[in-house]
């Protein structure tokens, strides 16, 4: 099998009190499970969310507490980056990222100013000016600091194996709402939301494989919903809601990351504080996830987690310890074990893996 290359997002500000150093880019041995580091790209301050094209020959960056991201051309054969060009998203905080269903617009969440933008991509993959700029409506949540405005978290594009749509989901950890944003042909943006529990902080979303059910890692209260999406309309209506920290977990902890397997058996959540991973069972009929266990994060602040492109490792990048755990998936139970593989980089909070080589 040959080697793919894994891009590393992080932290670099002191403010973040950070300790990454640019975008890492690694070539993992499929067989062995070995990361090599081959280049740090050295972007500009935060490269914290990353998105790769179809093609997989541009990543795309957003810099965290700036107001802009950055486009860069990957070689297929090495994985090193080097720069396109740099474009504003018109907004403070970008914190995601992710393409429209015909790759020829990126669309951006700005937390700290409560808007989604989207930009469209040039035939070479560079960025042109925000074309579109939605400010979401509602009012804010009951937490002081944490929901004093809108603070959209991720825009995610509601594509499964089932479903291919243009919708983007977006939670915002602020109004406590779960929108669906879609662009018509005309430009203008359909905008559909539903009110979450008070206080929940609504922050990331996965979605089932064949079902048509999104389920939102709530930041807040550390709990998970599983919501009922409708593909035409947009409409989100919520269905389940379940704890995912100990009851007998009393300090401070939030919900960070989600994930789901490929076959839509089980759910894994991050949780920050409590350091560890969430696995819940997703019933094989109605999806609706059961009682979670735990494994510990080995490490500080797990703040993003992703599975491998097989679906056979699940991914732990914690923040705070400056460490990516490997954890192999039992193919029964869906519960992760660690694997002894261990990468050490500067305040992870991103992974996305380059599998095309030519």
């Amino acid at each position: 099998m040959k080697p793919i290359h894994a891009y590393v997002g992080c932290r670099t500000t002191r403010e973040r009190n950070a300790r990454g150093r640019g975008i890492s880019v690694y070539t993992v041995d499929p067989v062995r499970q070995l990361w090599e580091l081959t280049d740090i790209c050295q972007a500009p301050e935060n490269p914290s969310f990353l998105a790769l094209n179809a093609r997989q020959d541009v990543l795309y960056a957003v810099h965290g507490d700036g107001n802009d991201l950055s486009s860069y051309h990957v070689d297929h054969s090495s994985g090193r980056l080097s720069l396109l060009n740099r474009q504003s998203c018109e907004g403070r905080n970008p914190v995601h990222l992710g393409f429209s269903r015909d790759g020829a617009s990126l669309i951006v969440a700005n937390y700290a100013t409560g808007t989604v933008a989207r930009l469209s991509v040039g035939a070479e993959g560079e960025l042109a000016p925000v074309s579109s700029l939605v400010t979401l409506p509602g009012a804010p949540g009951p937490h002081r600091s944490e929901q004093a405005g809108s603070h959209p978290h991720q825009v995610s594009r509601y594509a499964t194996r089932r479903y291919n749509t243009n919708w983007h989901i977006v939670p915002d950890k602020g109004l406590d709402t779960v929108f669906a944003i879609q662009w018509l042909e005309t430009g203008e943006p359909r905008v559909v939301g539903h009110r979450c529990r008070s206080g929940a902080g609504p922050r990331h979303a996965a979605f089932h494989p064949t079902l048509p059910l999104v389920y939102v890692a709530n930041e807040l209260d550390s709990t998970i919903t599983v919501w009922s999406f409708d593909v035409f309309t947009g409409a989100l209506e919520p269905l389940h809601t379940v704890s995912v920290i100990p009851s007998s977990a009393h300090g401070d902890t939030s919900v960070a990351g989600v994930a789901i397997d490929p076959a839509g058996r089980s759910l894994y959540v991050s949780n920050r504080g409590h350091d560890s991973v969430a696995t819940l069972p997703l019933d094989g009929t109605s999806g609706i996830p059961g009682q979670p266990r735990w494994t510990d994060a080995h490490g500080n602040f797990p703040r993003f987690i992703s599975l491998d492109p097989s679906g056979t490792y699940l991914y732990v990048a914690n923040e705070r310890s400056d460490n990516i755990v490997q954890y192999a998936l039992d193919k029964t139970s869906g519960m992760p074990s660690p694997t002894g593989q261990t990468v050490h980089t500067g305040s992870p909070v991103c992974i996305v893996f380059k599998t095309i080589q030519e």
